[in-house]
C-alpha cells in the first residue's frame, strides 16, 4: 500500500482543481452550443445564450434534416471519405517516414528536402486547379475527395522524428539477420511499434477529411457526392440568402442563430466520438518512443 505525505495529496488536489478548471473552459462552451441549438429562435434572440432554453424548439434541427435522404448520403460521403482516406494516408505517410529514417538509403536527406521544400513554397490555386481538372480528370470523382488531404508533408515530418526517437538501428539489423525483407520489417516491426504515433497522426487526419467543405466547394458539383461539411453550408448559405430575401419584413420564426447550432452539433457530433479512443495516444505518440533503446 502506497502511503502518500501530505504534500503529496495536496499537490494532488490542486491539480484536479485545475484541470477541472481547464476542462469546464472546454466543455461548457459546447453545451451552451448544444443546449441552445434546441432553443426557439425568437428565445435566443430576446433572451441571449442559456443553459436552458427558454422556449424549447426543434426547428433548426427540422431544417437541417428537411431532406433526409440527402444528410443521410452526405454522412455516407463523409464517412467514407474519412475512413479510407486516413487509412490510406496513414500507410503512405508512414511509408515514407520508414524511408527517411533508414540511414542505408540513398538520397534520403534530398528526398526530405524535396518534401519539405514544398511545405514553404507551392504553385498556387489556379495551377492546382488546372492540374486536378485537365491533367488528372479528378473532377466530380470521388478521388478528388480522397487525394486532396492524403499526403500531408508535417505529419510525415512527426512520424519520422518519432521512428528517430524510439527505433533503435539494432532492431532493424537483428531482423535482417534473421532473414526479414524490408516490407516484412516494416510491416510487422515498424507499424506495431508506432501505433501511438499513428493514432495520433490519423485522429488529425480524420479531422482534416471530416471538416473539408472547400475541396467538394471546388471541384464535385454532383449531388450524390456532396460531403457533410458542404452539405451544411449550402444549407446555412441557402437560409442566408433566405433572410436577406425577407429583410423588409423581419420574420422571428425563421431559424438564423439555432440553425447555427444546430449545423455545429450536426457537424462535430459524430467525430468527438473519436477522441476518447485516441486520447491517450496523444502526448505519448509524439514524444515518447515505443521502444527505449
Amino acid at each position: 500500500m502506497i502511503i502518500r505525505t501530505r504534500d503529496e495529496k495536496m499537490m494532488s488536489t490542486i491539480s484536479y482543481i485545475i484541470v477541472s478548471l481547464f476542462a469546464l473552459v472546454a466543455v461548457v462552451p459546447f453545451l451552451i452550443v448544444l443546449i441552445n441549438s434546441f432553443a426557439s429562435e425568437h428565445s435566443i434572440i430576446y433572451n441571449g445564450y442559456s443553459f436552458w432554453p427558454g422556449e424549447f424548439s426543434l426547428e433548426a434541427y427540422q431544417m437541417v434534416f428537411q431532406n433526409p435522404e440527402k444528410m443521410f448520403r452526405a454522412y455516407g460521403v463523409t464517412i467514407f471519405v474519412t475512413g479510407a482516406g486516413t487509412a490510406v494516408s496513414l500507410f503512405l505517410s508512414m511509408m515514407a517516414a520508414y524511408v527517411m529514417f533508414r540511414k542505408d538509403v540513398r538520397y534520403r536527406n534530398s528526398l526530405s528536402f524535396f518534401l519539405y521544400f514544398t511545405t514553404l513554397f507551392n504553385g498556387g490555386l489556379v495551377p492546382y486547379y488546372l492540374l486536378i481538372v485537365q491533367n488528372l480528370h479528378l473532377k466530380n470523382t470521388i478521388l478528388v475527395l480522397l487525394l486532396a488531404g492524403m499526403f500531408n508533408v508535417f505529419n510525415i515530418l512527426i512520424l519520422r522524428n518519432f521512428l528517430n526517437g524510439s527505433l533503435p538501428d539494432a532492431l532493424i539489423e537483428s531482423a535482417k539477420i534473421d532473414g526479414a525483407g524490408d516490407f516484412r520489417i516494416f510491416l510487422q516491426i515498424v507499424i506495431p511499434l508506432s501505433k501511438p504515433a499513428m493514432a495520433a497522426i490519423g485522429m488529425f487526419t480524420a479531422l482534416g477529411y471530416w471538416n473539408d467543405w472547400w475541396t467538394p466547394m471546388m471541384f464535385i458539383e454532383k449531388e450524390d457526392l456532396f460531403p457533410l461539411q458542404y452539405t451544411l453550408y449550402q444549407i446555412l448559405s441557402s437560409a442566408n440568402f433566405s433572410s436577406q430575401m425577407v429583410n423588409s419584413v423581419p420574420r422571428l420564426d425563421m431559424p438564423k442563430e439555432s440553425l447555427k447550432l444546430a449545423l455545429t452539433i450536426v457537424a462535430t457530433g459524430p467525430i468527438v466520438l473519436l477522441y476518447p479512443f485516441v486520447q491517450k495516444y496523444f502526448v505519448q505518440g509524439i514524444t515518447v518512443g515505443a521502444v527505449k533503446g
